[in-house]
């Protein structure tokens, strides 16, 4: 059955039970005008909520946005989420915080996640989907007959959500599954295929937050040249093929493929999907992201399954998601890879300690990761690593400053230097790094960084190699070599001054490895030293007591890094562009997780890259729930806080790649223009 056909049937089922519910929600709306206190505050503000969005699916028609003028569809969006607004989520419902002060502990977190799931409202309406609105309706309706039966303690109250939370179905997840992996439900791709884009009320069809960011990108690509974009898109699409091509996997088994990008970017990706279709590729079309105008809201509710998340859950999501999994097994057989389009220039964030905010308990953690390689594993049966691939690529949004065209074009530039000639030049690094058994890296300037790196055996070198010659295919721009370094051995300190990990900018961030695994941890974004450490484990542990160094790699693109000195937005940079700019440690799996067995080749001397996994993946051979941590986290050292990159080799001789900042290898001087043309 397809997706129209899985929606028809449940909104068919789920319709009158959506009038009858909004019918007893529209009356309590009248009968609560004299009712005081707290529950009904809240009560009051979620059926107000609903009522709203109720009002918009009655008027909704193909004509609604057109027959509406920016300034009401602005104001109606704004509506939306004026809530969680930094300043007025101080006081909100929303927010833990406000939350316990009202209700107090335990119960305040709980009426704030029951609070919060209705924020999700208008977006199932815009989706069409009637059975999550029923759910919420009767969600609403059980809390309230509790609250007037008095039964407002936590246990009872809990027990109601805990029932929404967990009733998940098969049919559910099937739908859900569908709508993302079947190229006929077309989404958020009407919009991005039939919208008049030169109409910027076209951005509010999606009914997430517009901000100046998405109506400023859109307004500056209208006005882009076309052939700029299209040599973007010709270069974007060779490289997605081309990452097919190194890695010797057939594309032409596959017919789809599923694009991330933000609201705004509609005219690239619509030149980018018509330029696949002479591939025979179909886009899928998600949730495309839209700027977030308070990420302490998110980081707040991070947690939130700590409520009510136990092993038998854990099992029953599995089971469902196996099940609805095999209903989909020729859609997903079809699944090529993800064509992502990454953003970088919102303001950093430094998120604030709460006392209130939930967190997982040990047994929880071990449940989760636990789940989660049990879903991995049904993954790899239908869409394994071994069939599939990636591109991903970033721009700027306006929030970066006055100079946002100028930085998008030298972003364009940066994205589209030539790689097979970038990866010529590195060939040259890496076969001085064959000789190591070590790296040694060392900082300066204030920079702890001491950190020697062991490298794996090479049995045949004149076969073998141990790093990956990385061009521009699944990570634009071009420049790095990577490699999964052996753990045994590999001893020292990273440090970095300031780093934008997880949508968090860490400050004095320092880890200590001890034989390849982190031993110790510290930041200074905190001014207390242990509530540092507590961010460090929630947002680059988690849910790991420690987690492995699963890739060493040298960033070589230093265009890129003089175009972060010259506007200075070094620390607005994703990762994506930053770990081109210098060595970088990435924490977690290594880059060949669920593929280590796959055999991959460089494209230049055809050596095979044997450092795919390393003893803490190949516990998978044993027990595949201790080999994977479900993560992958890089962490960059910037070259002016670089002191050397050095190989040892065997019999303890040293070859410089990097010194002072500077490529010392022959044939690689060319990389060391950009940095002297700027004066580094």
């Amino acid at each position: 059955m397809n997706y129209s056909e899985l929606l028809k049937i449940s909104n068919d089922k789920a319709l009158p039970e959506y009038k009858e519910t909004i019918e007893i929600i529209r009356s309590m709306s009248t009968m609560m005008d004299d009712c005081k206190g707290d529950f009904i505050d809240m009560i009051r503000k979620i059926v107000a909520r609903i009522i709203k969005a109720d009002d918009f699916l009655n008027e909704y028609s193909d004509s609604y946005y057109k027959s509406k003028d920016i300034a009401e569809l602005e104001a109606f969006n704004s509506s939306l989420y004026t809530e969680i607004e930094e300043e007025n989520y101080l006081t909100s419902y929303a927010n833990p915080e406000y939350a316990v002060s009202i209700f107090g502990d335990k119960l305040g977190q709980l009426m704030s996640s029951f609070y919060i799931a209705y924020r999700h409202y208008f977006l199932y309406i815009i989706e069409n989907n009637v059975r999550p609105l029923v759910k919420l309706n009767h969600l609403l309706l059980d809390m309230i007959t509790s609250l007037r039966e008095d039964k407002k303690d936590f246990n009872s109250l809990l027990k109601i959500y805990s029932a929404f939370v967990k009733g998940g179905t098969v049919d559910e997840r099937e739908l859900g599954l569908q709508s993302f992996y079947n190229p006929e439900n077309k989404g958020a791709g009407k919009i991005v295929m039939n919208a008049d884009l030169s109409d910027i009320r076209y951005l509010y069809q999606y009914g997430k937050k517009i901000t100046s960011n998405e109506i400023k990108t859109a307004e500056f690509l209208n006005s882009y040249p076309d052939e700029k974009i299209d040599i973007l898109v010709a270069e974007l699409t060779k490289a997605y093929l081309r990452g097919f091509e190194l890695a010797k996997k057939d594309l032409t088994i596959k017919d789809s493929y599923y694009v991330v990008y933000n609201i705004g970017q509609e005219k690239i990706i619509r030149a980018l999907v018509k330029n696949l279709e002479k591939y025979n590729l179909k886009p899928l079309f998600g949730n495309p992201s839209s700027t977030s105008i308070n990420k302490q809201y998110g980081y707040d509710h991070r947690f939130d399954h700590a409520l009510y998340y136990d092993e038998e859950m854990a099992n029953k999501n599995v089971a469902i998601y196996k099940e609805a999994t095999e209903r989909i097994k020729p859609l997903l057989r079809k699944y090529s890879g993800v064509i992502a389009f990454d953003s970088f220039g919102e303001k950093a964030f430094s998120p604030k300690a709460k006392k209130e905010n939930l967190k997982l308990s040990e047994a929880q953690q071990k449940i989760s990761q636990k789940a989660s390689i049990e879903s991995s594993q049904i993954s790899q049966q239908y869409t394994p690593r071994t069939e599939t691939s990636f591109t991903i690529i970033g721009f700027p949004v306006p929030e970066i400053g006055d100079k946002f065209e100028e930085i998008f074009d030298e972003t364009l530039k940066i994205n589209m230097i030539d790689t097979l000639h970038w990866e010529e030049v590195q060939q040259k690094i890496l076969d001085v790094l064959d000789f190591a058994e070590y790296v040694h890296v060392k900082g300066k300037n204030g920079n702890r960084t001491d950190i020697k790196v062991k490298m794996q055996v090479l049995n045949d070198p004149s076969k073998e190699t141990n790093f990956v010659n990385c061009g521009a295919d699944v990570n634009i721009p071009v420049g790095e070599l990577f490699t999964s370094p052996m753990l045994e051995g590999t001893n020292g300190i990273l440090h970095v001054k300031e780093s934008y990990l997880n949508n968090i900018t860490f400050k004095d961030l320092e880890l200590v490895f001890k034989d390849g695994y982190v031993a110790d941890y510290s930041c200074a974004n905190m001014s207390n030293p242990e509530d540092g450490k507590k961010l460090i484990q929630e947002d680059l542990l988690f849910p790991h007591k420690t987690l492995p160094l699963g890739e060493f790699a040298i960033g070589t693109n230093t265009p890129a890094y003089i175009m972060a000195k010259k506007y200075d937005i070094l620390n607005l940079l994703p990762i994506l562009i930053v770990e081109k700019m210098g060595p970088h440690f990435a924490i977690g799996d290594t880059c060949f997780s669920w593929e280590e067995d796959f055999a991959v080749f460089n494209p230049i001397d055809g050596k095979e890259i044997t450092a795919r996994e390393n003893s803490h993946s190949a516990k998978r051979k044993s027990n595949i729930q201790e080999a994977y941590t479900n993560c992958h986290t890089d962490i960059t050292l910037p070259y002016e806080d670089l002191d050397f990159i050095t190989v040892i080799t065997k019999d303890g001789k040293k070859l410089d790649i990097i010194r002072d900042g500077k490529f010392t290898v022959e044939g690689s001087e060319e990389l060391n223009i950009p940095l002297d043309e700027y004066g580094l």
